[in-house]
């Protein structure tokens, strides 16, 4: 139990011993506690070099993202001359030109603002959905569970990217305002409905785990409510799979979009994205291979940043991996 849920029960024993009449109990339940989940995680992860070469990448991608004209040395992303069309990287423009005579630096930093956005924004809508969904499932089990169970297996028999393409290509014909454009909204709210299942189920399987042990049974028996018990007692302890989950995914929704993209479903101009540079490059690939390039590189090395994080959050977060 984390410290914050021990202080948590304690609340719930003062109000119950309150209401009852009954003396709280006197037993500093924190005394002699051992270190947290997380401090013992953080110890981890500063000895693994993944994580930090991954928290450097991801710290690096996200300022870039943040402050995109200090990276593109002033310019302007959309400032273009056909006379600089497919112009070769040099020591004045070190990504050289795209096809209309844009610097392509400019374009390859201003993309990661536009990727990293519905990165962010599909996972927020992963987990929404999923802890949602999984809690209430987990928690009340029988009927609820099956049903909700039901449900998920249906959106599991579509892959994320079949999925998400379909919803983008009817979404214009619906009357969903955010589905009209393919913009950065429409693109991460395609991704979230079809990518939430497996925080639904990672959530689930922790609230049965959790919702058994002796102070979430301590709590119910105290009259705590259904919504305290799993928001303060059972959620805190199912999040860090999630987390794990979260941060892995992030990489993979980035790479989702790219994807989209590059098939003409997902983001169109003028919106500036990696996945519309490679998949306007594609076709100059033997005349001017850098407009390809150069998107994959930072497309690849973002993912890779995202992965790594995951990776060393599993190692530290699960006991077994421990030395």
């Amino acid at each position: 139990m984390t410290d914050q849920q021990q202080e948590d029960l304690r609340h719930d024993l003062v109000e119950a011993g309150t209401t009852t009449g009954l003396a709280a109990p006197s037993v500093d339940v924190t005394s002699d506690r051992q270190n947290s989940l997380w401090s013992d995680a953080w110890a981890q992860l500063r000895r693994n070099p993944l994580f930090w070469i991954g928290a450097f990448l991801g710290v690096f991608f996200l300022v870039m993202a943040l402050a995109p004209s200090v990276f593109a040395r002033g310019a302007d992303p959309r400032a273009c001359a056909l006379t600089n069309s497919k112009l070769p990287p040099s020591s004045a423009h070190w990504m050289g030109f795209d096809q209309q005579g844009c610097d392509y630096l400019a374009n390859v930093v201003y993309g990661a603002r536009t990727s990293l956005t519905i990165g962010v924004l599909s996972v927020i809508g992963v987990l929404v959905l999923g802890v949602i969904v999984g809690a209430i499932a987990g928690y009340y089990g029988g009927f609820t569970d099956s049903l909700l169970a039901r449900i998920t297996d249906i959106f599991f028999a579509l892959p994320l990217i079949l999925g998400a393409l379909i919803l983008l290509r009817v979404g214009p014909s619906t009357n969903i305002p955010i589905l009209n454009t393919r913009g950065p909204g429409a693109v991460a709210v395609a991704l979230a409905a079809f990518g939430w299942m497996t925080a639904m189920r990672l959530v689930r399987s922790q609230v049965i785990a959790v919702k058994s042990s002796d102070y979430v049974a301590a709590a119910r028996a105290m009259g705590a409510s259904n919504l305290r018990i799993l928001t303060r007692h059972i959620l805190p302890n199912a999040v860090a799979p999630v987390l794990v989950f979260a941060t892995i995914t992030v990489g993979v929704l980035i790479a989702a979009e790219a994807t989209l993209t590059y098939l003409g479903v997902g983001l169109q101009r003028p919106a500036i994205s990696w996945g519309l540079q490679i998949s306007s490059g594609q076709s100059l690939l033997r005349t001017a291979p850098h407009l390809v390039l150069f998107p994959s590189i930072i497309l690849s090395l973002t993912v890779m940043a995202f992965i790594m994080l995951g990776d060393a959050l599993r190692d530290a977060l699960d006991p077994r991996q421990r030395s």
